[in-house]
């Protein structure tokens, strides 16, 4: 038979042996053409009449919104010298002048970790002339708009103008340029670095002017003419340099040290950072080391010794069902601990006890094994037991209020006290609800499905007013503790719904091979289900994340002296500046959308990373 197709041919060789597999090459994606900037505009926003339209009726509410926003701000009956006279007050309350040193200590050491951490995960990327001519040019553009928009004098008008039209000459000659050098690129960091420079030296040159309220001075309100006081413009040089040159010691350090002990160290170092720099910087307690030789180095001592003991009976795989039934009795016990009097201490370390118990036979294995897990509750315990013992000691640091510190610190310290805490209890509800176990699965739909039926206002209100009403006779909790408290509970049930949408997105294949080679069911869930979970809950864990950072404005409401309220209440107040509440609201509202817009591009750079959404 003629006209036979060749995949009927037989697959043999005349020796009766298969062809040799013949190797195939990567399909490379398809190159996606660059249009230049007058084509894009006219394939994107004038290809249709309809197009047309739309494009000249959008582009004129925007212009009209833009120019009403600019006439609201450059009126000159608003009082912007509010916001600059109160901005240490809106960042840190009423911490004191003469301790200010350890606010610098403690952005010091954020910035620090933050340049190692982008040193070791090799952050950035790299942007080739023309990209770079291309942002340029789009900010010249803007900076035209704001010139001609703006109710300026016609002398600052043309100067504005005039740094417009540099930005846009410098542009062009970098898109021009580019031509002759094909494959050079800039590094992202390199222009944030260029830019923060510019920022900071901008500090010593422009003539902001120094403002200053001091209530026992006539006047209390004192604007001066120059440059920023030198109490602000040096740190934040320093602060630059820090960066930098740690920036160049990670990036020196990187290849030198192994790469999983490394970031591990630093996500450590992160997840410490926060509680260390606020009760041991801030705070300053006045430790009586009387009290902590007779009485927290005994408990500490206690846990260390039991805990070894028990955990390392635990980590034997020949203990069996008998160690999940003690740990179990371990975790009754710590909760029962809060019904009766008690120190605090003793209760927190009996339920990590009691965690580390049930999470010991996920961990079992050879000595080595053992060991490490050992150390890993001692060291746990050392840290808990050294920053309890510091938040229960009265503090050096003198501040009117309930609270030391406020304004924008304390906004950021409970989104980030809520995110650390709810985000395993928010994993640890999502696996709950997808267990084959019927009372967890219940008790955990039953917690998330109440909670997100209740408005976080009435949480905050309830745990702030109502919660301490109920505690047993000696135990005391602060209002900033008892908001985190119930703000982590709220969180933990949405962040719960995000993770479980990710633990159905795993195939049934996945756990079957993990069944296959002799995995338990902690350790599948460990190390194969949830890191792809997470992986794929990427995109709404980021947008719990702004969301959990903007709510925090509801402190406001229940009277936390965080940055809205100060913003809202406490400047306005003051008799130099009665009737600012729109500015500073306006300036408050900038800085929320500053950090949410971050967490939103970071986002986007880790889905990068991780190849989400590709296949």
């Amino acid at each position: 038979m003629t006209g036979l197709d060749s995949s009927n041919v037989s697959s043999t060789t005349a020796g009766g042996q298969p062809p040799a597999a013949t190797p195939v090459s990567k399909i490379a994606p398809p190159v996606t053409p660059k249009l230049s900037i007058w084509e894009w505009v006219k394939e994107n926003l004038f290809s249709s009449p309809f197009n047309c339209g739309l494009t000249v009726v959008t582009t004129v509410i925007l212009l009209a919104i833009f120019r009403g926003l600019l006439a609201f701000i450059f009126n000159p009956v608003r009082q912007w010298n509010g916001v600059a006279t109160n901005l240490r007050l809106m960042m840190t309350r009423a911490y004191p002048e003469e301790q200010y040193v350890r606010i610098w200590v403690c952005v010091a050491v954020i910035l620090i970790l933050t340049s190692l951490s982008m040193a070791i995960w090799h952050a950035g990327s790299a942007l080739s002339v023309s990209e770079v001519g291309r942002k340029l040019l789009t900010t010249g553009t803007i900076l035209v708009l704001f010139a001609l928009l703006a109710p300026f004098s016609t002398a600052a008008t043309m100067l504005w103008l005039l740094v417009a039209l540099v930005v846009l000459g410098f542009a062009e000659f970098l898109r021009r340029s580019s031509r002759g050098l094909e494959g050079q690129t800039i590094s992202t960091l390199t222009l944030l670095v260029l830019t923060l420079s510019g920022l900071v030296a901008s500090l010593w040159v422009i003539p902001y002017g120094h403002h200053s309220y001091i209530p026992k001075r006539d006047p209390r309100v004192l604007a001066e003419p120059g440059t920023v006081a030198l109490s602000t413009k040096l740190p934040w040089t320093l602060m630059l340099v820090i960066a930098v040159v740690a920036y160049f010691t990670g990036r020196a350090l990187r290849d030198r040290l192994p790469a999983n002990a490394t970031r591990i160290t630093l996500i450590v170092l992160w997840l410490l950072a926060p509680p260390a720099l606020l009760y041991l910087v801030l705070r300053d307690p006045a430790f009586d080391m009387n009290h902590v030789a007779t009485t927290d180095l005994p408990i500490f001592a206690a846990y260390a010794i039991g805990g070894t003991a028990l955990l390392s009976w635990l980590t034997r795989p020949s203990t069996g069902e008998l160690g999940r039934i003690v740990s179990a009795i371990i975790l009754l016990a710590g909760f029962c601990s809060f019904l009766t009097p008690m120190r605090m201490i003793v209760r927190i370390d009996m339920l990590a006890l009691a965690i580390f118990a049930l999470a010991a036979p996920t961990f079992s294995g050879g000595p080595r094994a053992q060991k490490r897990y050992v150390a890993s509750w001692i060291g746990l315990l050392g840290v808990m037991s050294w920053l309890i013992t510091a938040i229960n000691t009265p503090s050096t640091v003198s501040v009117p209020g309930g609270f030391f510190i406020g304004g924008m610190s304390i906004t950021l310290m409970v989104a980030v006290f809520t995110l650390v805490i709810s985000f395993p209890l928010g994993i640890a509800l999502a696996l709950a609800r997808t267990s084959s176990m019927p009372i967890f699965r219940l008790l955990a739909t039953w917690f998330i499905e109440f909670v997100r039926g209740i408005p976080l206002i009435t949480i905050l209100i309830f745990f702030s007013i109502m919660v301490p009403l109920f505690l047993p006779r000696g135990m005391h909790l602060g209002e900033v503790a008892a908001v985190i408290i119930g703000y982590v509970l709220f969180s933990s049930a949405y962040l719960a719904e995000n993770v479980r949408g990710g633990l159905q997105s795993i195939t049934r294949g996945q756990q079957e091979a993990a069944d296959a080679v002799g995995m338990t069911s902690a350790q599948k869930t460990l190390f194969i289900v949830l890191p792809q979970a997470l992986r794929v809950s990427i995109p709404p864990l980021v947008g719990h994340c702004i969301g959990v950072f903007k709510e925090t404005s509801l402190l406001a409401i229940i009277g936390v002296f965080d940055i809205l309220y100060i913003g809202r209440i406490v400047i306005p107040g003051q008799t130099e500046f009665m009737g600012s509440t729109k500015e500073n609201v306006l300036f408050v509202s900038l800085i929320y959308w500053i950090f949410a817009y971050q967490m939103s591009k970071a986002s986007q750079r880790l889905e990068q990373r991780t190849g989400l959404g590709e296949r």
